[in-house]
């Protein structure tokens, strides 16, 4: 039987922001909210990868982070590139970087997307920054995750999940001003991330730049993003304080957040399952979206009906 697929909606929430979403699925099966890292829009979580989720018993929401797609840009707040070099490096000068929003702040739009549609509590999944949030989620808003999938993600301490060398000159260069120079950048910038053991299509890598960029991407967008996640603090204590299943996967060949993220991470959640894989740098291969809904599925079944599964 064919997944049910909503049209793109929007959400308009008590703090002024607008979400657009879509969801895949039955809403009387259990939610897996899915939640997008850096400047990514809610279709890198693939259609394939939405509609198997929900061929295995869920109702999936994507949607597009606040500064991302079709959801709200907060124009009004420009941050100088000196602050995210600053905030990179880590100098003393960081005290006084003031990023215009913070990941509890986007922890709460995908709580307010939940609100919005009803939804108490959702298995909650995100990827690098996605899963930032998808931790402060479970952190902050007790009872709202029934179980946590954090994919290539960190705690947010300096000392792990740190980046290659090779990989800032992409961060920080200039996307240029027009559609083709974006789609140019991106496609070098996927070549530097991109799992070696698990190369994507080029046809397909540039067809997903060019939507894009054309759903909304703006170089101010995820400047302010970015500093949301280099402002972060330290979750690691708030993590072993948490008691739901949880699911850490991290690629061993990741330059963009190094594994040693992804282990402290796992160290610091009790009982968490740490699903290490060789080959994958940092993206979401197709060849492993088997491996990534197995386990997402198999840590969701570990919480009891009792919980509300």
């Amino acid at each position: 039987m064919p997944v049910t697929i909503s049209d793109e909606l929007f959400a308009s929430l008590p703090s002024g922001i607008d979400i657009c979403h879509q969801t895949f699925g039955e809403p009387t099966d259990p939610t897996i909210l899915l939640i997008m890292g850096l400047g990514g829009p809610m279709g890198w979580w693939s259609t394939p990868f939405c509609e198997q989720l929900a061929e295995r018993g869920f109702f999936v929401i994507r949607y597009d982070n606040r500064d991302t797609g079709r959801s709200t840009k907060l124009r009004q707040h420009q941050v100088g590139r000196g602050a995210i070099v600053r905030a990179f490096t880590g100098l003393p000068v960081v005290g006084r970087v003031r990023a215009p929003y913070s990941l509890s702040d986007m922890a709460g739009d995908a709580t307010g997307l939940l609100d919005h549609l009803g939804i108490e509590r959702a298995h909650v999944v995100g990827v690098s920054m996605g899963g930032m949030i998808a931790q402060t989620i479970a952190i902050e808003h007790p009872g709202r995750a029934l179980s946590l999938t954090s994919i290539m993600s960190t705690t947010g301490r300096r000392t792990v999940g740190f980046q290659h060398p090779k990989v800032l000159p992409v961060m920080l260069s200039s996307a240029g001003r027009t559609r083709d120079s974006y789609v140019a950048r991106s496609l070098k910038g996927s070549k530097v991330i991109g799992s070696p053991a698990f190369p994507s299509d080029d046809v397909m890598a540039r067809d997903r730049a060019y939507e894009t960029y054309d759903r909304g991407w703006t170089a101010s967008g995820v400047t302010r993003q970015m500093l949301a996640v280099l402002t972060q603090g330290d979750r690691t204590q708030a993590l072993g304080e948490l008691e739901l299943p949880a699911l850490v996967i991290h690629g061993l060949n990741d330059p963009l957040v190094h594994k040693s993220g992804g282990k402290a991470t796992a160290d610091a959640i009790p009982g968490a399952e740490h699903l290490e894989i060789a080959g994958m740098a940092h993206d979401m291969p197709a060849q492993l979206y088997s491996t990534y809904i197995d386990a997402i599925v198999r840590t969701a079944a570990r919480v009891t009906t009792a919980d509300g599964a």
